[in-house]
């Protein structure tokens, strides 16, 4: 009997199940908000020869509410894989 093409939540699922150590990709830099015209993804060389690429964020407004939303941003990636 032919199997279901995976949906992307079940591929997380697969793709995170045999992980036993993570590593978590993030950058960051403070500008003035007015100074920032664009910004890209950043890449990932993967020692099995892919390259994979992480998206890009921004957070503004003052110290206190920039580490607000940090924190709720970061526990809110954490959400999307609760296998972890």
């Amino acid at each position: 009997m032919p199997r279901a093409p995976m949906s992307s939540d079940s591929h997380s699922l697969a793709y995170n199940r045999g992980m036993a150590n993570l590593t978590l990709v993030y950058g960051l830099r403070l500008l003035p908000s007015d100074e920032v015209e664009a910004v890209g993804e950043a890449s990932i060389k993967l020692k099995n020869g892919h390259d994979a690429h992480v998206t890009m964020h921004t957070l503004e407004g003052s110290k206190d509410e920039i580490e607000k939303q940090l924190k709720t941003s970061l526990a809110a990636f954490f959400d999307f894989y609760p296998e972890i």
